[in-house]
């Protein structure tokens, strides 16, 4: 009798294992192969690309650099292209960011890279990125963010965070996504300014499975991509994943983002270095070949200057 229990527990287990393997897609069979020059046979589903091998810097509605801290330069990026070199001083909380705004904005401040008229809920970014390879304090808390920006005071509808894990989510060496929304369940916006964290409603963070901030994985290019999709009007089927060089690392997809909030979509990406308790050491991490997109963009082919 107990034997039988126990094989059908297995049984019960090993399709549940089976089911969750097939909603997970095989990886790339050549992960992570960056490209120099990218932007120059750019796809027409790409909204905004910057591989910084031309200075771009002018079309992001903010490029903050305190201290000189976030600065192109060469040979710093993919295969020794151009990238962006980000200097953290011992103790630095904010060594800058770069803002892109997309789609329908609620003011002319944030001036969109492409026609500004539509209105986004499905979008894909991708960055690689790089930390120094005797990086050490985990992954420095900010990378990149998606949003739905709903006011000239930057109320947020929602946001897609793709940080560092921590608080709820232990292990500071992975990265995690950790989706909140700015509206009710109802889709009314309850946000009166940016990051107004009494009005935010968190709904779960999600820990990616390689720790790539760890003395094991620091040094090397990764290609960090991640997907937002937008509830359907009265539905908890909105999505958010996080990919590493083309493996699926985390998912969420039952997601009331916004309710039935529909003033705008998903037009902002930031992309930022901002460590909450400040960087325990001098170090450098770096950030090349920025996609934005309204479908999947994954790992390019390696190609030589």
């Amino acid at each position: 009798m107990r034997r039988s229990i126990a094989c059908a527990i297995f049984i019960a287990l090993s399709q549940f294992g089976s089911a969750l393997a097939a909603q997970i897609p095989a990886p790339d069979t050549v992960a992570n192969r960056p490209v120099v020059r990218e932007c120059d046979a750019a796809k027409p589903e790409w909204i905004f690309c910057d591989d910084f091998e031309t200075n771009r810097l002018a079309r992001y509605f903010e490029y903050s650099h305190p201290d000189s801290s976030f600065e192109r330069a060469d040979s710093v990026g993919v295969l020794g292209s151009a990238g962006m070199r980000v200097h953290f001083r011992k103790g630095q909380v904010d060594a800058g960011s770069l803002k892109l705004a997309f789609g329908k904005t609620p003011s002319s401040y944030m001036h969109p890279v492409d026609s500004g008229t539509t209105v986004y809920r499905d979008l894909y970014w991708r960055v690689y990125l790089r930390n120094d390879p005797t990086w050490t304090g985990g992954g420095g808390d900010k990378l990149s963010r998606a949003q739905v920006l709903a006011s000239p005071t930057w109320e947020q509808a929602m946001g897609a965070p793709v940080w560092s894990a921590g608080g709820t989510l232990p292990g500071a060496n992975y990265l995690a996504i950790d989706p909140y929304a700015g509206t009710d369940t109802a889709g009314a916006l309850t946000t009166t300014t940016y990051n107004d964290f009494p009005h935010l409603r968190w709904l779960g963070a999600a820990r990616g499975a390689t720790p790539i901030f760890d003395q094991s994985h620091v040094g090397k290019w990764y290609c960090v991509e991640a997907h937002v999709r937008l509830n359907d009007a009265g539905q908890s089927n909105g999505v958010f994943e996080l990919w590493i060089d083309d493996w699926l690392e985390a998912r969420r997809t039952d997601l009331n983002w916004v309710g039935r909030f529909s003033d705008y979509g998903l037009n902002t990406v930031f992309f930022e270095n901002y460590w909450n308790a400040g960087s325990p050491a001098a170090q450098n991490r770096y950030i090349d070949n920025i996609v934005v997109s309204t479908a999947r963009v994954g790992c390019g082919r390696l190609i030589t200057p």
